[in-house]
């Protein structure tokens, strides 16, 4: 038996308590971070792709797998496919009315997800974080911070891997007597603030943390750091893999996802 990939573990938990709308955002947000395999009719031409559609009970689905050998055994054959994420499924189906039958058949995660559902997923995606103009006051030990915030946080930073160094929730007081909690952000590349402020939000969004949590990015060398030292929960980005160079593939820019044909 092969180990449990993160969708299999996510979709375990859901089934095992279906009304807990913690584990149902978990699995969405496992699902939108996963890499899938998506089966295609022919070789994908460029950007444009022709998926295989398969139909249950009168709706349409999409096959991807999380594992490119589960979408082998699936077919036992070798097979044409694209390789792209959970949310540019979402954004590429957006408006499609077709969902997502995820592993069918062929991994305890094999779930058939309707294409209301991959409609919400994408529109969960797309929401872009407000940007405010707040001056803070006063820092102190963040309160009242569910576990599942803080494991969501801590998968989102960890696959954003040289974007920053660390960063340090906090709660905060603001000039006119609002507070909050905030997530500053150290070091981050200038160009990767608006991908990691968008990160946070969906690690809010998907743990159904009550309250917005704001974002701030700061350098390594401002005197606040060691403010945040002191009353901060830390987490340490992990450091760039030197990355392979090939071909990209269909799917593989997030802001850019094939087109359907």
């Amino acid at each position: 038996m092969t180990d449990p990939t993160p969708l299999d573990t996510a979709h375990a938990a859901m089934q095992a308590a279906p009304e807990d709308t913690a584990r149902r955002l978990r699995f969405f947000e496992r699902l939108a971070d996963s890499e899938l395999f998506l089966l295609l009719e022919a070789e994908a031409q460029g950007d444009t792709i022709k998926p295989e559609v398969f139909e249950v009970d009168g709706a349409k689905y999409l096959l991807v797998f999380d594992r490119e050998e589960r979408l082998a055994e699936f077919v036992k054959a070798t097979a044409h496919h694209a390789t792209l994420s959970g949310r540019v499924a979402a954004k590429m189906l957006s408006g499609q009315g077709i969902g997502l039958a995820v592993n069918p058949g062929v991994a305890p995660s094999s779930i058939l997800i309707p294409a209301d559902a991959m409609a919400w997923l994408g529109e969960i995606l797309d929401e872009a974080p407000d940007e405010i103009q707040a001056r803070p006051v006063g820092f102190s030990t963040p309160s009242g911070i569910s576990e599942t915030l803080l494991a969501a946080l801590d998968s989102k930073l960890a696959i954003a891997a040289g974007l920053a160094k660390t960063a340090y929730l906090v709660a905060v007081e603001y000039e006119g007597g609002n507070s909050g909690h905030m997530l500053a952000i150290i070091d981050a590349l200038p160009e990767a603030e608006i991908a990691l402020a968008k990160a946070v939000s969906e690690a809010v969004s998907f743990s159904g943390f009550a309250t917005p949590l704001d974002v701030t990015f700061i350098a390594g060398d401002d005197p606040l750091i060691a403010t945040l030292q002191k009353t901060g929960l830390r987490f340490d980005l992990p450091e760039k893999k030197p990355a392979a160079h090939s071909p990209a593939a269909p799917g593989r820019d997030p802001e850019n996802p094939p087109i359907l044909r």
